[in-house]
């Protein structure tokens, strides 16, 4: 009996050894196994499917003693390596077909003016059924790395610079699930219409694509922006307000170009973005959702009941589908507010202006030259005149004389000067005693404010001339002489005559 175990034993190692030292052995390393990655899987599951079965019949012979603890440690071990390399290839294989794309990228505007984007992320590895199938897989392991789910999706949008521009700057999506698309949603800290999504999922893969946004054609409205939505424009000036305007809208038509509740006396038109031509509509086309428009407005030169100084003007900027606008009428005809302009649904910006004016000081002096003797003073007008669009506050005239020259001014100060009005100052110059014959100037200043912003006028230079003193006695002689020769001319004629 003890002969027959023995001869039983050395059969079945016979039988059994072979397929053990094959398994223990494995398959041999290809090269090409990283490149195709999936015929290297195959490769990897046989060698684990052989060594499992393999360490099973050690198991069996352990039990019977026909092998030692350590031939059994030594298959296990093999299969211990031979299901790590499986493991390996399989999450390669995974990972490898791992695919995170864009679905859909929407640009809106927010109630509160801001720009969003609803960004629709989609897992498109797909297969696994068909892997699964390849390969003859339908174990734990398999179900257990969860080949439909991409783990920790990292998403951001970047500009052209490679600058982060949404906000929150980078969102995370744990699980993305084959089959059920996830959508964020990011405000824009850049305004553009291209931008990339800046994708980093499963062991480190990353895709950067450059997408241009779709538009929500749901609002179907032209969306208007102005960063100048409030100025200060003096009278007599102008000012352009710079807008963009975005199509969001599934419909491509005309567009016309409005102001309502802006005075009549303030002059307005629109022009493009470069203020050469004039535009009363416009059109978007497929590749152009963005236009630029300027509007253009020109203030009156003097306040009037409806262009108060310092009071602000808010008006409205409309964008009007044309067939809507014909059916609208003369918007000019009522104080429009913000709700009759949002029942409308046409896109809009509020805007505003404040008329601001300055005083501007004009200078006239009737007569600049005075000739006096030398016990004699000048007396010189000087009239000053607001042609501004301001009020002026202390007006003064200042003189520069010449050395020693006394000098008087009336009124030393003119408190305030309203638009278009005028007055006059006296400026009396009284040389000195005993001051030589010859040419003087005083130069003459004016200053104001306006404001509190000083104004200066024109400065006038007045020409004193002293005249020299007559000698009375001298011209009398000299009268009678010349007297004196004519009358005897007149006799030497007479007499001669009479010869």
């Amino acid at each position: 009996m003890h002969i027959y175990r023995i001869l039983c034993a050395i059969l079945t190692i016979a039988i059994f050894l072979p397929c053990g030292l094959g398994a223990q052995v494995g398959v041999p390393f290809n090269q090409r196994d990283d490149e195709y990655r999936l015929l290297g899987l195959k490769r990897a599951k046989s060698a684990y499917e052989a060594a499992k079965a393999d360490l099973e019949r050690s198991r069996e012979l352990a039990e019977k003693e026909l092998i030692s603890s350590r031939e059994l440690e030594s298959t296990r071990r093999t299969f211990a390596d031979a299901e790590v390399n499986y493991q390996q290839s399989l999450l390669a294989v995974l990972f490898e077909m791992q695919y995170v794309t864009v679905a859909g990228a929407v640009k809106y505007q927010a109630t509160d003016g801001r720009k969003h984007v609803k960004l629709t992320l989609a897992n498109a590895s797909g297969g696994s059924a068909e892997y699964r199938k390849l390969l003859n897989i339908d174990d734990a392991l398999f179900r257990s790395l969860q080949p439909d789910i991409v783990n920790n999706v990292y998403i951001s949008l970047l500009n052209d610079e490679g600058a982060i521009i949404s906000q929150p700057y980078e969102a995370k999506i744990s699980q993305l699930t084959a089959g059920k698309p996830k959508t964020l949603d990011f405000a824009l800290l850049q305004d553009l219409d291209a931008v990339t999504v800046n994708l980093v999922y499963g062991s480190g893969t990353t895709r950067s694509p450059k997408i241009y946004l779709q538009k929500d054609a749901s609002v179907n409205k032209v969306i208007v922006q102005s960063e100048q939505f409030s100025q200060e424009v003096e009278l007599g000036g102008s000012a352009s307000f710079e807008m963009t305007l975005e199509l969001f809208s599934g419909l491509n038509t005309n567009y016309k170009l409005e102001v309502v509740n802006l005075p009549q006396q303030i002059n307005r038109y629109f022009t493009d973005r470069s203020g050469q031509t004039r535009l009363s509509q416009f059109k978007f086309t497929e590749s152009a959702n963005t236009r630029y428009a300027a509007l253009q407005i020109f203030m009156p030169d003097r306040p009037t009941d409806a262009v108060q100084m310092d009071k602000a003007i808010p008006f409205y900027m409309l964008v009007i589908p044309r067939e809507q606008r014909a059916a609208l009428g003369n918007l000019q005809d009522k104080i429009w507010n913000e709700t009759d302009i949002q029942k409308l649904n046409v896109g809009y910006v509020k805007l505003e202006v404040v008329p601001r004016g300055i005083g501007r000081l004009l200078v006239k002096a009737p007569q600049l030259y005075h000739g006096i003797h030398t016990d004699e003073s000048v007396i010189a007008s000087i009239h000053v005149k607001n042609e501004g669009s301001r009020r002026l506050d202390n007006v003064e005239l200042e003189a520069d004389v010449p050395l020693n020259w006394d000098k008087e001014i009336i009124p030393p100060v003119i408190e305030s000067l309203d638009i278009a009005e005028e007055k006059k100052f006296q400026l009396k110059l009284t040389p000195p005693p005993g001051v030589a014959v010859g040419k003087y100037e005083a130069r003459v200043r004016t200053t104001s404010f306006s404001e509190n912003q000083p104004i200066n006028g024109e400065d006038k230079t007045v020409t004193v001339e002293i005249l020299a003193e007559a000698n009375v006695l001298l011209t009398a002689v000299i009268v009678l002489t010349i007297l004196g020769l004519i009358i005897g001319l007149v006799v030497f004629g007479i007499r001669l005559s009479r010869k």
